[in-house]
């Protein structure tokens, strides 16, 4: 087992991180087809966002009904009542107050919380479970490609089914797109701006020497020339960081105008960096409310963005793992193992928390210290996709999700 969170540290330059670092300027290559509707029939989108750094799903949607939470909680746990206090969702689960939006949409029915849910991974290195939930393999190091991309390969052909291809953005470009399908990528401008002598160096660095890097290089530079004519470019106006509240509503805004077009992605997957709480985490206010107040905008340029065929999108929020139940001793939280997930759109059957919930009394706790997981993440992809796109179990289980035939799709999660 890895211990607790050694990896949070060890961030060792590899042929691998130069790879994202090029990638995450302006990606990897452009898209040849992917999803024109037939007429009348539903022309779906689908954004996954991966939240880097594990989510306290705990504090995200805490579970207020449950006795032993706000003993585990000291410091930072929420409330029903006050100034600051938590919004309610089924009387037992509430949301955390930075997260109105997402308040609204489930009260709206376009949006779902899916609650003590995790990969099949149960250690809690943040490499290994990132690597776990992109490739949707069941373990790490098994892959290079991304379960997005195996899926893209894998879409049913037929009338009302074009290609367009999958968007990938992100300070690292996810390994869930990669893959031998075409990879359109954008960044937002500021990271745009620092990417172009960037690119440079790598290439005069390592692109004689390495085939792969010098592919992927060019790549980058004919998506950068793609996202300049699509008006974001590096002379556009900039924004803060993708763990910034104005970061995140910017490369929201440009995954929205790229999937919302006619002639553009209908699948994204966004990366937000900087989730790992271990201390000073907040309750209420803070740092993880900071984090959280800029998911939620992010939630509200989705649908503003996408206002046209808002109807038939989902949006599926996840992270690595979750993080420990009990508060640590510099008012932080440490790698965990259950979280939560969330499922936001028109085409989401909302307004509901999908959870079997296991309970946090130290006995119930996994390794008497986490959330005990009871839902596995593929299982609600698997549902999310299935639904959207018409993939059958049998290809999500061989092909997209390689291994999981003892998982089968959450039924009822679009609408």
């Amino acid at each position: 087992m890895v211990d607790d969170d050694d990896d949070c540290e060890r961030m060792t330059p590899s042929r691998r991180a130069v790879l994202g670092a090029a990638g995450a300027l302006f990606a990897w290559s452009f898209v040849p087809t992917f999803a024109y509707a037939a007429a009348g029939a539903r022309d779906p989108r689908f954004l996954l966002v991966v939240l880097r750094g594990a989510l306290d799903g705990l504090s995200a949607v805490p579970p207020l009904g449950d006795p032993d939470y706000a003993g585990l909680r000291e410091g930072i746990a929420l409330t029903k009542d006050g100034p600051d206090a938590a919004l309610p969702l089924d009387g037992f689960f509430y949301l955390h107050p930075a997260m109105p939006n997402l308040a609204r949409l489930y009260a709206a029915g376009q949006a779902s919380v899916v609650h003590a849910a995790a990969t099949g991974y149960r250690e809690r290195s943040h490499f290994d479970g990132q690597d776990v939930l992109e490739s949707g393999q069941g373990g790490p190091g098994k892959t290079e490609s991304g379960w997005l991309n195996r899926l893209i390969a894998h879409l049913p052909p037929g009338e009302g089914i074009s290609r367009k291809g999958v968007l990938g953005v992100g300070v690292v470009p996810p390994l869930v797109v990669r893959g031998e399908a075409p990879v359109l990528g954008w960044a937002p401008p500021r990271m745009a701006r620092a990417g172009s002598d960037l690119i440079q160096r790598l290439e005069d660095l390592y692109g004689q020497r390495d085939p792969g890097l010098a592919r992927a290089l060019a790549q980058a530079k004919l998506t950068e020339e793609i996202a300049r004519r699509q008006g974001m470019s590096g002379e556009a106006r900039g924004g803060g960081g993708p763990d910034s509240t104005e970061g995140m509503k910017r490369i929201a805004d440009g995954a929205a105008a790229l999937v919302g077009a006619d002639d553009g992605p209908r699948i994204a997957a966004l990366a937000f960096e900087g989730w790992d709480t271990h201390a000073n985490e907040g309750g209420a206010r803070g740092r993880l409310a900071q984090l959280l107040g800029g998911l939620d905008g992010a939630v509200a340029t989705f649908e503003q963005g996408l206002k046209p065929v808002w109807k038939d999108t989902v949006v599926m929020v996840v992270t690595e793992f979750g993080r420990t139940a009990r508060v640590n001793g510099t008012v932080g939280t440490d790698h965990g193992t259950g979280t939560v997930a969330f499922l936001v759109g028109g085409a989401v059957k909302g307004g509901r928390m999908i959870v079997d919930w296991p309970g946090l009394k130290l006995e119930q706790l996994h390794e008497k210290r986490d959330l005990k997981p009871t839902t596995d993440i593929r299982a609600v992809a698997k549902g999310v996709v299935a639904d959207l796109f018409g993939i059958s179990g049998p290809v999500l289980a061989e092909k997209v999700f390689p291994g999981s035939g003892g998982i089968g799709p959450m039924a009822g999660l679009v609408g």
